[in-house]
């Protein structure tokens, strides 16, 4: 069970933070267009970076922990999940508590987004 703790730390991540779209309105999941171009910088400048450092051997993963699963450039497969997974659950949140604070403000008409 070790060698899945990474992408079950994921998968608790989105469960903790999906509600905010249905419950809150983020509205994250029903702009899948913006949702992938928000994503595609960070994951490729990242990818790009992890993979990198691997291959210097600036750092690694204890094989215990992750699923052994590797992508090019020896990236392992829990890492790209991370790197989506993370800046989904951070636009949810960010957009969540934008909605909560336009309602709590009361901003004027010409200034609600």
């Amino acid at each position: 069970m070790d060698r899945f703790q990474y992408l079950l730390l994921m998968a608790g991540c989105l469960v903790i933070t999906l509600p905010l779209e249905f419950v809150l309105g983020a509205r994250v999941w029903r702009s899948r267009r913006r949702l992938f171009m928000a994503l595609c910088p960070a994951v490729a400048i990242f990818v790009a970076w992890d993979i990198f450092a691997i291959a210097r051997e600036h750092w690694g993963y204890n094989p215990r922990y992750v699923t052994g699963w590797r992508l090019p450039g020896k990236l392992p497969f829990e890492e790209l999940v991370f790197f989506v997974v993370i800046p989904i659950c951070s636009l949810l949140t960010y957009e969540a508590v934008g909605r909560v604070l336009r309602r709590e403000v009361k901003l004027p008409p010409w200034k609600k987004g």
